[in-house]
């Protein structure tokens, strides 16, 4: 499964060439042109990786980064800045960032440093996602109830969705959050297609006889709740 990253870069012809590569290298890719944008995409809390470009319309980048931390979003921020100067790169961490690179720069090590945040933002992939008595497999996009020793094979879709609502435990998942992560923000998903999925994902977890519920919200959106708590 593709790491969903959100590039904040308001040069065309930049912004073109990056997302052209990352979709290359298998991520998927959103695009905002000005700060203001990025900061509300930012907080939709949907990204694995931010890369944002510092001199941007709006709000720079490092005021992006500074708002989304002190709203609470963890994801991993890499800034881009045309700007080598020691104080720069102070200020880019300072604001949250958790790593920088210098205009004009490498493919390679652009790759390089995403691989880098990727790593860190899904700690999770290495081993696998546990909620109650599911233990979920992303390598193999299968679900198991220890309970029942029951597994069942996921399709991307619902794998997604598990995948998104295990790593965020304990919170609540908007129509518009799981839409967003699952389809992106370019596609027309309309949110009804949330709630046919949400129905072939329940029906996975009573075949394997879990305890663990999807509940719907109302007016909010989902959670995954486990009936023994």
């Amino acid at each position: 499964m593709g790491m969903r990253v959100l590039l904040a870069e308001d040069e065309k012809r930049m912004a073109a060439a990056l997302c052209a590569l990352l979709r290359q290298e298998k991520y998927d890719v959103d695009h905002m042109a000005d700060g203001a944008s990025a900061l509300a995409a930012l907080e939709s809390g949907v990204y694995d990786i931010a890369v944002l470009d510092v001199m941007m319309p709006e709000m720079n980048g490092f005021e992006v980064a500074r708002r989304a931390r002190s709203a609470g979003v963890a994801t991993p921020i890499l800034m881009l800045t045309a700007k080598s100067a020691l104080d720069d790169k102070v200020e880019g961490l300072d604001s949250g960032a958790d790593d920088y690179l210098t205009k004009p720069f490498q493919t390679k090590e652009l790759l390089a440093r995403l691989r880098a945040l990727g790593r860190r933002s899904a700690s999770f992939q290495d081993g696998g996602l546990r909620f109650g008595d599911l233990s979920l497999d992303t390598s193999k996009a299968s679900l198991t109830c220890e309970a029942t020793g029951q597994s069942v094979r996921l399709g991307e879709k619902e794998l997604r969705i598990l995948e998104y609502m295990f790593a965020n435990q304990g919170q609540i998942m908007t129509r518009e959050q799981l839409a967003v992560k699952i389809w992106g923000f370019e596609n027309e998903a309309e949110y009804n297609n949330v709630e046919v999925y949400m129905s072939f994902t329940r029906k996975k977890l009573a075949f394997i006889g879990s305890r663990v519920e999807i509940k719907a919200v109302r007016g909010l959106g989902y959670e995954l709740r486990d009936a023994n708590v």
